[in-house]
């Protein structure tokens, strides 16, 4: 089965575009989009220290560019994956009546990490940590679509 997936983060330029960037290397055969829940970086690329953290683990970030979660998403994806709890109460906050789309933490495929939500390098500067919680969950959540 051919899953459509959307990623989301705040400002559609670190957390989410890297995990739709290791999610379409891993699993090129789901329909995938990121956005942000912000539009502060509506047409911008991917930032520039995470573009380099994925490119050095070979994951090209450089053709995606950052747009803003809109309600119509939850018609367009199967799956609606938020980075952190705030994320999600802002994806809930537009979610259309009668909408059953799933929404979940993309930590939620990743248990046996510990982590409740992908701390954002844009603050925190730790793009490789960020990687390795992205890479993790995008494992499991491989998993899950298969199951």
């Amino acid at each position: 089965m051919t899953y459509r997936i959307l990623f989301v983060c705040l400002g559609n330029i670190c957390r989410s575009p890297a995990a739709e960037g290791v999610f379409r290397a891993r699993a090129p055969h789901h329909t995938t989009d990121s956005a942000g829940t912000s539009g502060w970086h509506i047409g911008d690329p991917p930032y520039g220290p995470m573009q380099a953290a994925a490119r050095a683990r070979d994951f090209d970030l450089s053709d995606l560019r950052a747009r803003q979660f809109v309600a119509d998403d939850f018609d367009r994806f199967d799956l609606i994956i938020g980075m952190d709890a705030e994320n999600i109460v802002n994806i809930e906050a537009l979610r259309p009546s009668g909408s059953e789309t799933p929404v979940h933490l993309l930590t939620d495929f990743a248990p046996h990490t510990g982590a409740d939500h992908v701390p954002d390098p844009y603050y925190t500067r730790d793009f490789d940590g960020a990687l390795d919680l992205i890479e993790a969950a995008v494992e499991g959540l491989e998993r899950h679509l298969r199951a």
